[in-house]
């Protein structure tokens, strides 16, 4: 899962990015307002997590933009303001939900899991896709009931591929999502085809269906 922090302490930053990543999360940052809305539009987030207050503008602003261009995406509001019109304006404009500083980065992390849970698992614990069992908090999947060893790439690429199932992904897309944007310097997507053909063998020899479709000059798609 991909998680963007719009956060203007660079220090919080820090702490919290290394947190996450911890989390096994990808974590992109901004520090200000006009960087924050560059990497919106340029990429895309299953999180974010948005300061209201920044140097160059307002965090509610960035939040109108989120919910137009990407409403699936989940909001989480953080401001040192324990401010009860704050907290309501936020959550008018379609804010998942708000966190005053200081806060513990344990209970960051539990809001961030929940909202996931919330916008990309509908509330479920599990994912289930037929004979396909996902568990996000154990980070364990089974088949046909019999779990199955993946590397923590194809773990989260079978977690792309079935949180977005029907959807055409490109390359671009998925090792973007899966490697943040950094990768965006990557000469090509070879090591893309690597852990994709041994995620289909390891389940496959498992007793899965292969669900993944090659879409001829466009990506992947997952799915019946």
């Amino acid at each position: 899962m991909k998680i963007l922090i719009v956060e203007d302490e660079k220090d919080l930053v820090d702490v919290t990015c290394k947190y996450l990543k911890k989390e096994d999360f990808v974590c992109e940052f901004a520090y200000n307002f006009f960087d924050a809305e560059d990497k919106l539009i340029t990429y895309n987030y299953d999180i974010v997590i948005l300061d209201i207050n920044l140097p160059d503008g307002s965090g509610m602003d960035l939040l109108k933009i989120i919910k137009k261009q990407s409403p699936s995406t989940g909001v989480l509001i953080v401001s040192a303001r324990n401010s009860l019109d704050d907290k309501l304006k936020g959550l008018d404009l379609g804010a998942d939900d708000y966190i005053t500083k200081p806060f513990h980065l344990a209970e960051l992390n539990s809001r961030v899991k929940s909202l996931i849970r919330r916008q990309k698992f509908k509330g479920q614990d599990s994912i289930t896709f037929h004979e396909i069992e996902i568990d996000p908090t154990a980070k364990t999947v089974k088949v046909n009931q019999e779990a199955i060893e993946l590397t923590r790439k194809e773990y989260n690429l079978l977690l792309y591929f079935i949180t977005n199932k029907d959807r055409v992904l490109t390359k671009e897309s998925i090792a973007e999502h899966l490697w943040g944007d950094s990768i965006d310097m990557a000469d090509n997507f070879d090591f893309i085809y690597t852990h994709m053909r041994n995620l289909r063998r390891k389940l496959k020899k498992k007793g899965a269906t292969d669900y993944l479709q090659t879409i001829y000059g466009l990506g992947y798609k997952f799915g019946d």
